[in-house]
């Protein structure tokens, strides 16, 4: 990996590099973020439209300074989905506006007031750890995609898990020139290659779909009970937003909560999800997996997002390429976000080895204990119609510990400080 030319963020890539990687980072978000849609019963092409125009919002309010794929938010599936089923998914949308607002307000806070309080609430011995958790909460959800937790599991969905994930680990060691800063996307192929061999691909959607199709626009209804039982949310999504950022700044070497600001990144990312709500879309985050693709391959340029972002607008339009992106089974997707989970979470231990924190002191001890364990416990913790668990209730207790202990610091009552 060290022999590999970095392409930082504001590089230029030639034409040639430039298509091949923004097809990289459509396809490692692609099977995740079309699942949200699903799950709510709506067709995906309008999350690919979103996803594309949000992304391009991003990059506009962010200078071009963070490179970030914004895909479809897991975050908002409990209390959308009980909104959805009492009154209907438009109700859900005046939901996702309201909230999308609301984080642009805080971005406008934090603009006034500044984020040096993160380093407060999360120091290293914390943040490392929240960090850590965003790739390793997500684990089991790529061995489940590749069908390796199922009661019986089938020989042929082990092949092409295997031939995905061998591609993708070995082809980042030994590829060379050109082809080592595309191996998730050679993997990808590889291991669709392999699904189609192993009978795994059903062409019958894609031979029916039409060539060309509108996505299906539609706007948002509002009921103050909608908007409260999808309102916390926002407090889940700002946590996850900033362990992103922040592991994201580790990756390229730049401190993206300073430049080109929390506010910025913060604001972006909301926006996007206010303006999905208001055209009938999901709402959007940063995306882990493409964090992923940009710590294995070396390659931050924004304009690779950006390409990757118009890839994703077009294919909303034309139906028979969306519907043959969607043919990419479980397995394939599985055995990549098996690596580029794990990338994310060697990321947060990165923190704690580039901090040089110093397990000797107690508090940063208990910190990254207590955290993990939080975090990795399957605890959950419910109120009203939120749930805080995995990294986000990690996130919670471990600003509170450090806030506590800062506050101590203050009275001069710790002892190892």
């Amino acid at each position: 990996m060290d022999n590999k030319k970095i392409i930082q963020v504001d590089e230029k890539v030639p034409f040639q590099l430039l298509l091949p990687l923004s097809i990289q980072h459509l396809l490692a978000m692609f099977g995740a973020s079309i699942l949200v849609p699903f799950v709510f019963g709506i067709n995906p092409a309008i999350v690919l439209f979103m996803n594309g125009v949000g992304t391009l919002l991003f990059i506009f309010i962010t200078k071009g300074k963070a490179p970030a794929y914004l895909g479809s938010s897991f975050a908002f599936l409990a209390p959308a989905g009980i909104v959805i089923s009492q009154m209907g998914y438009e109700y859900a949308l005046g939901g996702f506006v309201v909230v999308g607002f609301l984080g642009c307000i805080l971005a406008g806070i934090i603009y006034k007031f500044g984020s040096d309080w993160i380093n407060i609430v999360l120091p290293p011995a914390a943040m490392g750890p929240v960090v850590a958790l965003i790739g390793l909460e997500l684990s089991s959800s790529a061995a489940s995609n590749a069908g390796l937790l199922d009661e019986t599991i089938a020989p042929e969905n082990v092949i092409v898990f295997l031939v995905t994930l061998g591609v993708a680990v070995f082809g980042s060691i030994l590829f060379r020139k050109f082809l080592s800063v595309i191996p998730i996307l050679i993997a990808v192929i590889a291991g669709y290659v392999a699904a189609i061999c192993c009978g795994l691909v059903d062409f019958t959607a894609t031979a029916e779909a039409p060539l060309f199709a509108l996505p299906n626009f539609q706007l948002p209804k509002f009921s103050m009970d909608a908007i409260l039982i999808i309102l916390p949310v926002l407090l889940v999504i700002t946590s996850e937003h900033i362990g992103h950022q922040v592991v994201t700044s580790k990756i390229v070497g730049r401190d993206l909560l300073k430049d080109p600001g929390l506010h910025r990144s913060l604001l972006g990312d909301n926006l996007s999800t206010m303006l999905s709500g208001l055209i009938g879309s999901v709402p959007t985050t940063t995306y882990g997996e493409n964090i992923g693709v940009m710590a294995v391959t070396k390659v931050y340029s924004v304009r690779v997002i950006a390409g990757a972002a118009v890839l994703s607008i077009i294919c909303s339009f034309i139906g028979k390429l969306s519907a043959l992106i969607q043919t990419i089974p479980g397995p394939v997707i599985g055995g990549i976000s098996f690596l580029l989970y794990g990338m994310i979470g060697a990321s947060g231990i990165r923190i704690l080895v580039d901090s040089k924190v110093d397990y000797g002191k107690s508090r940063n001890l208990i910190l990254t204990s207590v955290i993990f364990v939080t975090g990795l416990s399957g605890i959950t913790v419910t109120f009203g119609s939120i749930q805080l668990t995995g990294m986000v209730l990690a996130c919670v207790v471990g600003m509170l510990m450090g806030l506590i202990f800062y506050i101590l610091d203050k009275f001069h009552l710790t002892n190892d400080n």
